[in-house]
């Protein structure tokens, strides 16, 4: 059977979804998206995808005809016409059709995309193992508004994946122009100190806000686990126990060395899953049982 998917109210097969080629998504990256998961046929968080859609979108100026409970709909439906239990959903939003270069007063039509496909984690031995990092050969600049909202202008990130993979390495870490990790190429950052607290990066160092990483912390408090966020440096990295890398698709990934340019290596801790990091995968997890289980 062919994919479905939703395009601009529609449920249609893959090979009939067509979009603009004066799209303004595809002319100027001019869009934002959501990337989701679902358990047991439901989609985890759901909500708070879309809000953080729907509060970016107002910035970009994409706001005015979307609606929330329109959105969860379309994202539902896809999901269930393409009987998926557990899968993988993006929702993309641009700017649509425009007839000049983007301007606030004109309006817009905004192109609305559902796709869902089925997902499978990484095995439990690459969780047992824990991920490489490399640092990416460029610099965020901590002040740029469009860090802090997911938008279809990815090359940076596409780029900093890239040089980890042609590094043998599983991801690729961020440096602000003030020497500060920022976050990983599709990831959010943590750090578990001595005394078992974490360190998260703040967003203000020029980072996106991610949805698991908002979670993690929730859980962290309230299984007593203090939280702080603060500026990291790459020579900081040796003072923590255990380490770990945060998405909504890979959920809590150890994280167990980072090697920059000049192939010094930073091992992090005993380079294993440490008890922290073990128990709040056992926390996410279960959270999601709690709000995904029939």
């Amino acid at each position: 059977m062919e994919e479905l998917v939703y395009l601009n109210g529609s449920l249609l097969p893959r090979s009939q979804a067509h979009i603009s080629v004066f799209d303004h998504g595809f002319l100027y990256g001019y869009g934002l998206f959501e990337t989701m998961r679902a358990y047991h046929g439901k989609i985890f968080l759901l909500e708070r995808h879309l809000n953080r859609l729907l509060s970016a979108s107002l910035v970009l100026d994409l706001g005015s005809k979307l609606n929330a409970a329109e959105l969860g709909t379309a994202c539902r439906d896809t999901l269930v016409a393409n009987n998926l239990e557990n899968a993988r959903l993006r929702l993309t939003v641009s700017r649509g059709e425009v007839n000049s270069f983007p301007e606030p007063s004109l309006g817009n039509n905004p192109t609305v995309l559902v796709t869902a496909s089925d997902y499978s984690p990484p095995p439990p031995e690459t969780y047992a193992k824990g991920f490489r990092a490399g640092v990416a050969s460029f610099h965020r600049y901590s002040q740029s508004p469009i860090l802090r909202l997911k938008s279809t202008s990815y090359l940076l990130n596409i780029r900093a994946k890239l040089e980890a993979e042609a590094a043998g390495l599983d991801e690729s870490m961020f440096l602000n122009e003030h020497g500060f990790i920022t976050e990983g190429s599709i990831s959010n950052l943590f750090l578990v100190t001595p005394t078992s607290s974490l360190v998260t990066p703040p967003v203000e160092s020029g980072l996106l806000p991610g949805i698991t990483r908002q979670v993690i912390m929730e859980l962290a408090a309230s299984l007593g686990i203090d939280v702080v966020e603060s500026e990291v440096k790459l020579t900081d990295l040796r003072q923590f126990e255990e380490a770990f890398l945060t998405n909504s698709l890979r959920e809590i990934m150890p994280l167990i060395e980072v090697r920059e340019s000049n192939d010094k290596i930073t091992s992090i801790g005993s380079r294993t899953p440490g008890p922290v990091t073990r128990r709040l995968m056992a926390a996410y997890k279960e959270m999601v049982e709690q709000h995904t289980s029939r």
